[in-house]
């Protein structure tokens, strides 16, 4: 694939892009069927309505609760898709099987490529389970294939979950139809498509979830403490008013110990980063500037509601050099 300029599409061009693939997926899927996987972010949420419009009797969505969501996201994710709009999805519990592979597992390319390789391999089951499938369709955007290397004169900075397809996958094809398209892109499609803002808008969450923010092994104490800290501080940023201002905010838990106070003794603990940035199209991000009083009482809440955590860093790293994501 080649590279792509900065330059965004037209409006006109984003409802040319629409008709090119409804027309184009009505012609593919008629008959057969797709299944598709749906996270709940903007990029597999407009890939499955771009494909619902297409040939809406043909798919079939699946949203894999791998247990690397934020707090009462799997019930969230399915209250908007299942009652919501009214879409095919089918809810897999995975948490066991995921930690299970990820233990032990240290390096983040491995930790990404367990997560890519478990995906498949659980999209297969299900597909298995639902009789011979046709296609499957995922949320692939130019930025995923940009940062895996997969696109001529991109560079491999890390693995994504949904690029990383093992070869042996069961299916005809591979559908990815936001491909070509920047995150900002993504959106206005979105938005086109009649989808609602707060799904167009919802905050960005990667494919392999606190899985890449919790640096170290993962366990399951782990992510409950991320979990907790997380939560605390999109609370805090949205009573701020601060949410519709920031492209992307959320906490990391770091492997790094350190000696602190509670109650008055020692006390050894985790240090929990915070992270918000502002972007337009993924490519390149610089760190929001957070008042200091919004990022006082964050801190203040983290360390005295969640357990084993008594330090909090702000991260003010500019992407590039860094990645938004710490993993």
């Amino acid at each position: 694939m080649e590279q792509r300029t900065d330059k965004r599409l037209t409006d006109a061009e984003i409802e040319k892009f629409i008709e090119d693939n409804v027309k184009s997926l009505r012609e593919k899927l008629t008959g057969k069927k797709v299944l598709c996987a749906l996270s709940g972010g903007v990029d597999s949420a407009v890939t499955a309505t771009l494909i619902h419009k297409a040939a809406p009797d043909s798919l079939i969505c699946v949203f894999i609760d791998h247990g690397l969501m934020r707090l009462h996201e799997p019930e969230k994710i399915m209250k908007v898709y299942k009652e919501e709009r009214k879409m095919n999805i089918i809810k897999v519990d995975a948490a066991k099987r995921f930690l299970s592979a990820l233990r032990h597992v240290s390096e983040p390319e491995r930790k990404r490529k367990i997560m890519g390789e478990e995906f498949i391999r659980v999209l297969e089951a299900e597909a298995k389970k639902l009789g011979a499938m046709d296609y499957m369709a995922q949320g692939t955007i130019y930025a995923d294939l940009l940062e895996s290397g997969s696109v001529k004169g991109g560079k491999h900075i890390k693995t994504h979950h949904n690029v990383a397809i093992p070869q042996n996958v069961e299916f005809k094809e591979i559908i990815e139809p936001l491909k070509t398209l920047y995150k900002d892109e993504v959106r206005r499609v979105g938005v086109a498509l009649g989808l609602p803002n707060n799904m167009v808008y919802r905050q960005p969450f990667p494919g392999p979830g606190l899985g890449v923010r919790t640096l170290g092994e993962i366990t399951g104490p782990k992510l409950d403490t991320l979990r907790a800290a997380d939560s605390i501080f999109r609370d805090e940023i949205e009573a701020a008013k601060l949410d519709g201002e920031i492209w992307q905010y959320f906490a990391i838990l770091t492997d790094a110990r350190s000696t602190g106070i509670r109650d008055g003794a020692r006390a050894y603990a985790y240090t929990v980063a915070l992270r918000a940035v502002n972007t337009v199209d993924a490519i390149t991000a610089d760190f929001a500037r957070i008042p200091y009083d919004v990022l006082a009482s964050a801190s203040a809440r983290i360390v005295n509601e969640v357990p084993n955590v008594h330090r909090v860093v702000y991260d003010i790293t500019t992407k590039p050099p860094a990645t938004i994501e710490w993993e």
